[in-house]
């Protein structure tokens, strides 16, 4: 129940194969044996106390409600791999289409400048005003994994459609990050470590102009940016940050504050730890006259 999976048609409807394409219906139309209590799965063939079934591959993705209905949540052929993760797009355009503000969504997988595949996911609105990037992030964060969340959000007039009314996927625009889409106003690096910090930002996600209130998630930032980001500030300023600080000081101005206070509470330690060795170097006679100065 609630398990997406591909739907099979079965039954005395199912033709026989496609006209003159034995590989078509070798691919789409299958057998397996149905036991009483069990799938044959491994030994589909297999008819021994078992029934043998013509079923035809719909390449729908669906998963059975608890009402009983069945939810068509998209294509198998619009399964994507990222970052080892394997994504039903359909499942995202399902979760995505239950925002009040969104009428259409369609959701591909792209390459950006450094090659990386990231989710694409664009929209038409029912409002003149279309929801921000942000919005409708925070929208699925409650429904989806992280690293189903789309990295960019595209607002479009109408979908394009193929002759045949589909979505034409291959006319779909390449994402633009513009400062509306951010939702953040430009203000730039205040000092040493806000220019640094923007520099491996920039390299990291390949953005040209990135300001020190940016979003790092709204940029198009993930998980596995997020951990190498992690591993460049340590090797540039030799602190040691968690990841999850990067999840709840997204900007380039919190890292940096983070990065400071880090620094002064190291420099402060260390002249306690170099303050203490030194009064265990001294006479016990001198230590007591110190502390009763004190």
């Amino acid at each position: 129940m609630g398990v997406p999976g591909e739907l099979l048609i079965g039954g005395e409807g199912v033709a026989l194969g496609y006209l003159n394409r034995p590989d078509l219906t070798a691919e789409k139309v299958v057998q397996f044996s149905v036991c009483r209590f069990q799938y044959s799965v491994s030994d589909p063939l297999n008819t021994e106390n078992c029934t043998l079934k013509t079923v035809y591959r719909t390449g729908d993705l669906c998963r059975f409600l608890p009402d009983g209905c069945v939810e068509f949540l998209g294509r198998v052929d619009h399964q994507v791999k990222i970052r080892g993760f394997r994504i039903e797009l359909g499942e995202i355009e399902a979760a995505l289409a239950g925002h009040t503000a969104v009428r259409e969504v369609v959701v591909t997988a792209r390459e950006d400048e450094a090659g990386h595949k990231q989710l694409a996911a664009y929209f038409t609105a029912v409002t003149p005003e279309p929801p921000t990037a942000g919005e409708l992030r925070t929208f699925l964060k409650d429904k989806l994994p992280d690293y189903m969340i789309p990295a960019h959000f595209v607002p479009l007039d109408s979908l394009p459609l193929t002759a045949s009314g589909k979505v034409n996927r291959r006319a779909l625009p390449a994402p633009q990050l513009t400062r509306a889409a951010i939702a953040a106003e430009y203000v730039p690096p205040r000092n040493e470590i806000e220019e640094e910090l923007v520099e491996m930002w920039q390299a990291l996600l390949a953005v040209e102009q990135i300001g020190i209130y940016d979003n790092f998630f709204d940029l198009g930032g993930h998980s596995l940016l997020a951990t190498q980001l992690i591993a460049r500030i340590r090797a540039a300023f030799q602190v040691d940050l968690p990841l999850r600080r990067l999840f709840t000081a997204p900007n380039i101005a919190n890292l940096a504050d983070l990065i400071t206070e880090t620094l002064i509470a190291e420099e402060d330690d260390a002249a306690l730890a170099q303050l203490l060795a030194e009064l265990e170097e001294l006479p016990e006679d001198e230590t007591q006259d110190l502390l009763a100065e004190l």
